[in-house]
């Protein structure tokens, strides 16, 4: 193969290759257009109001006028007793049909539907086979009927089918075809097409609007939650653990000051809590990570647990400082509730921060708001989470990010 008919080819399999995805959306598009296309109209309007409800009796009755016209041209022209009284009957059943169609709206069945639709096929074709082929322009109530309640492409092949027929029906018999009947059909069919789809655009709107808002509400619970967890966890743990050391102090030495020193800790942490949760509900709140760890290494030494911390945390990148002082937060809050450890250790590189203890592990970790609600602060800048009982004894608590998101200063 030659040089140049190898470039050819090459260019040939690029444009295919960049042309595929397009090519596999609009397929999609029309699988999905196909698939509604053939569906049927569900109820899924919003409750009528009076004044809906008002314009959807009276604006359907109205046009009921135009079938007034058959009836004329019977008594109008000379025609059998028979023919008399069988046009203005199906003109009634036609005109009372249209009507139940139009009031009932969707909540009929699809037989029911379905049988409503035949019915008013028949009338409209009787009276045109009776009167002749320009008046299979009082199809017009048929195809209304069929794209408001039928599946949309039975409506508009319905409607271009009736089209079609007055058009050659008028021609084999005056020897010209009705266009201006025909194209009375064809925009109506058209018309009530587009219309029909914007509806259901709408409903859909309507429909993902909603999701949308309850997904929200779900998200700011959630959000709430883990949130106020992180936050009252260790601030009261921590408070838990020096008002414990402040009267274990007054209990055995009866010392005033160290245990006024502890207490002084403990309102402090109370106003830090008090307004981390006012922070938390307005949705302002933002963890630091030096903060995190100055107040881990004060707890720690309330719980009487020897502390090995980093000093400083400019290796790691702004954006995971917040998640990795929440895992810092909740590790150090699990090691002073659960572990009955008598050391910590925190460890922190650039996209992972390790809590170790030496306390006693008993099985897997529990699924709490804790360690979930990590999880789904790590999830949002694509890390995980690992937790369980070490080799050696203890517990370690892991969070890591990829390269590629921690180099992203």
């Amino acid at each position: 193969m030659t040089r140049s008919n190898t470039d050819t080819q090459t260019g040939a399999g690029a444009a295919r290759g960049s042309a595929g995805p397009a090519a596999e959306r609009w397929a999609g598009m029309r699988a999905e257009m196909k698939r509604d296309g053939w569906s049927w109209p569900e109820d899924n309007l919003e409750p009528s109001t009076r004044a809906g409800r008002f314009v959807g009796t009276v604006v359907p009755a109205l046009f009921l006028i135009y079938l007034t016209e058959p009836v004329r041209q019977v008594f109008g022209e000379p025609h059998p007793v028979a023919i008399r009284v069988l046009v203005p009957a199906v003109v009634v059943v036609y005109a009372v049909t249209y009507m139940y169609a139009m009031l009932a709206e969707r909540k009929t069945s699809h037989l029911v539907r379905a049988v409503t639709f035949s019915v008013m096929t028949v009338c409209g074709l009787t009276i045109a086979a009776i009167l002749g082929p320009d008046d299979l322009v009082y199809m017009t109530y048929a195809i209304s009927m069929a794209l408001v309640q039928l599946p949309p492409l039975v409506g508009l092949i319905f409607g271009v089918v009736v089209t079609a027929a007055l058009l050659i029906g008028t021609t084999i018999s005056d020897g010209t075809p009705n266009l201006g009947s025909a194209s009375v059909l064809i925009v109506l069919t058209v018309a009530l097409f587009g219309i029909r789809q914007v509806i259901r655009s709408n409903a859909e709107l309507r429909a993902a609007r909603d999701e949308i808002a309850t997904l929200a509400v779900a998200e700011e619970r959630a959000r709430l939650a883990r949130d106020l967890h992180d936050v009252l966890g260790h601030s009261l743990t921590t408070i838990t653990v020096k008002a414990g050391l402040a009267r274990r102090l007054l209990e055995s030495s009866g010392s005033v000051t160290p245990a006024v020193a502890e207490l002084r800790d403990v309102e402090h942490l109370s106003r830090t809590a008090l307004a981390e949760v006012r922070a938390t509900v307005s949705g302002y709140r933002k963890a630091s990570l030096p903060a995190e760890l100055v107040g881990a290494r004060a707890a720690l030494a309330a719980a009487e647990i020897e502390a090995d911390l980093p000093h400083a945390v400019d290796n790691v990148p702004a954006q995971l400082q917040e998640p990795f002082a929440y895992v810092l937060r909740e590790g150090v809050t699990n090691v002073i509730r659960h572990s009955g450890a008598r050391s910590c250790s925190v460890r922190l590189g650039d996209s992972w921060i390790e809590i170790r203890d030496d306390g006693a592990a008993a099985g897997s970790p529990g699924v709490g708001h804790g360690l979930a609600g990590l999880t789904e602060r790590l999830e949002q800048v694509g890390g995980s989470l690992e937790a369980g009982p070490c080799p050696e004894g203890g517990f370690r608590l892991r969070a890591t990010v990829p390269a590629q998101v921690a180099v992203r200063r």
